[in-house]
């Protein structure tokens, strides 16, 4: 049986499906550019932990509806964005269906193997977010000790990686053990969300060093629609923000 890809609207909501109810990505008709799903917003925390013009360039591994990719087109117009999809009719679906930019000079669209790509590539990026599964909605070898060590060497001197854990339980780390030996611990992971999504960040460079205050004033001054606040919020009840401050 192949790969099937399905696109359904509901009361203003347009989604994508791998061949069963679940949702694989999601966009409002009215407003294609906001994140739908809270894990995509925790996920965009990544581009609080760097001040400045973070990021230059942004390696998306998994297109999905392109929510995300979108996300970052128009809310981060100077950055380079290269998305990997192993799957060419998510990028079709991604293209006609979800708004997916046309552009070219400042998106690069690879239908391939995001694990290969990381292998392979030369290039470095400030940003590497992995959000890529299967039509069982498994990670495959994304979810690997040797591959998150290739995203630490494909990152720059300031790099954030950010991953979505999907079906982690409360105190089970799963992959996420992978993320913490590759980065030699220079790792956290944020509060589950409700959709029982678990998503991790690990960095490179200069230490990531914020009071939570000051995340959430970064939070407010993104005026992108993250609605960040309730998750920054429960990050003081992390063990790694004991003191009132993240750190990686």
């Amino acid at each position: 049986m192949g790969f099937t890809v399905e696109v359904k609207e509901n009361d203003g909501l347009r989604s994508l499906h791998f061949g069963s109810a679940w949702m694989q990505g999601a966009m409002r008709i009215d407003s294609p550019f906001d994140l739908v799903f809270e894990y995509t917003r925790v996920m965009m925390a990544a581009l609080l932990l760097r001040e400045g013009d973070f990021p230059k360039k942004v390696l998306l591994i998994g297109l999905g509806a392109g929510s995300q990719t979108k996300f970052l087109y128009k809310h981060r117009p100077a950055a380079h964005l290269t998305v990997v999809e192993i799957e060419p009719k998510v990028v079709t679906a991604a293209k006609e269906s979800f708004c997916l930019p046309d552009d070219p000079v400042r998106l690069e669209v690879v239908v391939g193997d995001g694990v290969a790509f990381v292998y392979q590539t030369e290039q470095h990026f400030d940003l590497i977010m992995v959000d890529g599964f299967n039509d069982h909605s498994h990670p495959g070898d994304l979810n690997t000790l040797p591959f998150y060590k290739a995203c630490r060497e494909r990152l720059s001197e300031q790099g954030v990686l950010a991953v979505n854990l999907i079906g982690l339980s409360d105190g089970v780390k799963g992959g996420f053990v992978f993320i913490e030996s590759a980065f030699e611990q220079r790792a956290v992971r944020f509060p589950r969300c409700a959709s029982g999504n678990t998503i991790a960040f690990a960095a490179t460079g200069a230490p990531i060093d914020i009071p939570l205050e000051e995340l959430q004033e970064r939070a407010a001054k993104e005026d992108a629609g993250l609605a960040l606040s309730l998750m920054l919020d429960r990050l003081a009840t992390l063990p790694d923000c004991a003191e009132g401050r993240l750190r990686i």
